[in-house]
């Protein structure tokens, strides 16, 4: 059974490094820091690859994307229980 990891770590990885990705240097980092095999969640989602997790965060505007790449921050994370 693959690990069940929340996208809200996701977006604080993405916050910690400081740093704006590609959408394929995303999944690189993801897959690198949390698994290839993980599979994510959200308050709305679940079972979700890391590129179904990208997709559904773009959609939901989780995203900053300055024009450099995609980036976040705290404020576009949820807070509830």
């Amino acid at each position: 059974m693959s690990t069940q990891i929340h996208g809200h770590e996701v977006m604080q990885m993405m916050i910690e490094s400081g740093r704006s990705f590609t959408r394929i240097s995303l999944k690189t980092a993801i897959e690198e820091r949390l698994g290839e095999d993980a599979r994510y969640f959200t308050c709305s989602a679940e079972n979700l690859t890391p590129d179904e997790l990208i997709d559904f965060l773009a959609a939901r505007g989780k995203f900053v994307e300055p024009g450099e790449g995609l980036t976040t921050a705290p404020d576009r994370i949820c807070h509830h229980g």
